[in-house]
């Protein structure tokens, strides 16, 4: 007669996977930023650039200073507030400020598939930050989807670049610069808590801003214009990067860069929803080509 083992077999536990978590969080970032540009747009109704900008940031401020309050989080260690300054200025300050100024005389549509090439610049500047050598398809995709924005703007603009299209490339360049540096401190310190600092660490600036910016902008407000001002602060500035930076401290920045290749097509969706703005043939043609450049860069050492 054979023995029986009366122990049971142990059951596997299901536990939530942290890639699959992280990855939802840095879709809800990419969702939150495609909404960023028609936002703005509803924002420009009522308030003036300069006050828009500072106004969104001092309300983004307010929300992470309540959640840094509620959690008794600690003041980072003074080697972090280099880097947040960094984060300060590309993210929470420079490209809000040159987006906004680059719509005032850029469609949104034009302006989403400019800004497409942010998770490529952001490559390039980690890619200098960190000393790596990305290999020679990476740098060919990177000069294709160059070459795409290039014509893209040139064609759209007569030929020529326009002050709005300079405002948007210095805001790839800014914005990238803070994401990459973000991503750095996102190594010892929670992703939240990265933008979380940057917004507090702005709140004197840009409560002066706010100060002088509705002291010499005229201010008309509307539904639209409200509702602009409370999604780009809410929702872009604060829950877009609060998410993003959480997701991309669990499943790594290259994974979910390749999320936010998908943030210009979700652009021009909103653009022709929420604004009725019509789209010529060549502006999501340029966006799936900038996307398909910036995937091979993604699958590629």
């Amino acid at each position: 007669m054979t023995a029986q083992n009366s122990a049971t077999l142990p059951k596997p536990i299901a536990v939530k996977s942290p890639v699959g978590r992280g990855t939802a969080l840095a879709s809800l970032g990419v969702l939150a930023f495609s909404l960023t540009f028609p936002a703005t747009a509803w924002g420009l109704e009522s308030f003036g650039p300069w006050s828009l900008v500072a106004l969104r940031s001092v309300l983004a401020a307010v929300i992470a200073g309540a959640f840094l309050l509620a959690r008794r989080v600690p003041l980072p260690a003074r080697e972090h507030w280099a880097g947040l300054a960094v984060v300060a200025a590309g993210v929470v300050v420079g490209f809000p400020l040159l987006t906004t100024l680059a719509l005032t005389t850029s469609t949104t549509s034009h302006a989403a598939v400019v800004v497409g090439l942010l998770p490529l610049t952001t490559a390039a500047l980690s890619a200098l930050r960190t000393g790596t050598r990305p290999s020679r398809t990476f740098w060919a995709a990177a000069v294709a989807g160059a070459a795409v924005v290039m014509g893209f703007t040139l064609a759209q603009s007569g030929g020529a670049l326009s002050a709005g299209d300079a405002y948007l490339f210095a805001a790839l360049l800014v914005c990238a610069a803070g994401y990459t540096e973000g991503g750095r401190l996102a190594r010892t310190l929670p992703g939240w808590q990265v933008i979380g600092w940057a917004l507090v660490l702005c709140l004197p600036l840009t409560l002066a801003g706010s100060a002088l910016g509705l002291a010499y902008e005229p201010v008309h407000l509307s539904a639209h214009g409200l509702a602009g001002l409370l999604w780009a602060a809410a929702g872009s500035t604060f829950l877009g990067l609060y998410v993003w930076y959480r997701g991309m401290a669990e499943i790594g920045a290259p994974r979910a860069s390749q999320l936010q290749l998908a943030q210009p097509l979700l652009t021009l969706v909103w653009s022709v929803a929420l604004l009725g703005e019509h789209l010529t043939p060549a502006a999501p043609a340029a966006a799936c080509a900038v996307l398909v450049c910036i995937a091979v860069t993604q699958r590629v050492k």
